[in-house]
């Protein structure tokens, strides 16, 4: 195996595990917006432990949006950081692909 062979295939490597972590954050937000839009229970430990995620990787998004209605503010904000997520994980995936 030459360098070059193994230069791309640790990229490649690299560009899943990017594509994983950021995936696998991106979901825990979303899925603190649906344990929200359907009215979970707050004390329960599953979620709690969403929301406690979530809170570690909204980016300072949860006080962007401050509308009257809190299930609206943490759909928007947490939306958002789900969003803003996806995309940068989108560009570092292909930027490490093309160093290759």
């Amino acid at each position: 195996m030459g360098v070059g062979t193994a230069t791309r295939r640790g990229a490649a490597l690299l560009a899943n595990a990017v594509r994983i972590i950021g995936t696998a954050i991106a979901l825990v937000l979303v899925l603190h917006v649906a344990l929200t839009l359907l009215d979970a229970n707050p004390a329960n430990h599953l979620t709690i432990y969403v929301a406690e995620l979530a809170a570690r990787f909204n980016l300072g998004l949860d006080d962007l949006f401050l509308p009257d209605e809190p299930k609206l503010a943490v759909t928007l904000n947490y939306g958002l950081a789900a969003l803003v997520w996806f995309g940068v994980t989108a560009v570092v995936v292909r930027i490490v692909r093309r160093l290759a």
